[in-house]
């Protein structure tokens, strides 16, 4: 069975209710392991203390989600953090030992945002879309080579009622079990494989 890891960027996981539930849900699946990085990293990362163990938790997995509040149009300080020391000591420093072993592994992205779907359009209250919003995280799977998943996107994140926020939770858990079997074919090939279906 492939392994799916969640890396959770929530800089307060008790005070949440989406990203809670989002995880919660989604913990409950098969072969899925979810890490609260806040709670391993809460006075930040960093690349040469760090960077090795964050890589390494990377090559064991078969595909990665990228989970996290949207706050202030941007990820959480910590998401960009781990980009800054994780990826970059794979992709420019041990690109050929870690990096290219990489390449390949499917990346979706999971946000809650506060505002409604509407808000989040060209010419919205928040004049850009979620997709605009998430380029920057595109443009970073796309340099290292992994393959981009439809975003999950939860709105009103901190506005729903519990039976909304348990069918949201749902919702996440039944996108990510579709795109598990759709990214199957990938994962377990060699990276050089991987690189090749893409």
């Amino acid at each position: 069975m492939t392994k799916t890891l969640i890396l959770l960027f929530h800089p307060d996981l008790a005070h949440s209710k989406a990203n809670a539930a989002l995880a919660a849900a989604a913990a409950k699946l098969p072969a899925v392991e979810l890490v609260d990085m806040q709670a391993i990293y809460p006075h930040g990362i960093d690349l040469s203390k760090d960077g090795e163990r964050e890589a390494r938790r990377l090559l064991e997995c078969d595909r990665i989600v990228l989970q996290f509040p949207i706050q202030w149009y941007s990820t959480p300080p910590l998401l960009k953090a781990w980009q800054d020391a994780v990826l970059t000591r794979m992709f420019y420093i041990a690109y050929e030992s870690e990096g290219r072993m990489l390449e390949g592994t499917p990346l979706m992205v999971a946000a809650t945002a506060g505002n409604i779907p509407d808000a989040y359009r060209s010419g919205g209250r928040n004049m850009f879309t979620i997709n605009a919003l998430l380029a920057p995280l595109q443009a970073t799977a796309h340099r290292c080579g992994l393959p981009w998943a439809e975003p999950f996107v939860l709105y009103q994140a901190d506005k729903l009622s519990a039976e909304a926020l348990d069918a949201a939770a749902a919702d996440y858990a039944a996108a990510l079990k579709r795109w598990i079997v759709s990214s199957t074919a990938l994962c377990g090939q060699e990276p050089e494989q991987r690189r090749a279906a893409q």
